[in-house]
């Protein structure tokens, strides 16, 4: 019994380290592209600022 508590322990400070793990930028370039947005900053600027989902493709300068 006390083995599988400690598994269960070890299992959840696994799931906990990456539930807490920030992702990196290439992970959230590829949210980005499933929101319909080319990467994480166009979709930022559509989330936080002025810009519509529309602007995102024009394409960049």
């Amino acid at each position: 019994m006390e083995k599988k508590h400690l598994a269960i322990r070890k299992l959840l400070a696994a799931v906990e380290k990456e539930l807490l793990h920030k992702p990196d930028r290439k992970m959230l370039d590829r949210l980005s592209l499933l929101a319909g947005f080319q990467d994480w900053d166009s979709f930022q600027d559509a989330l936080h600022g002025t810009a519509g989902a529309d602007e995102n493709y024009r394409g960049k300068d």
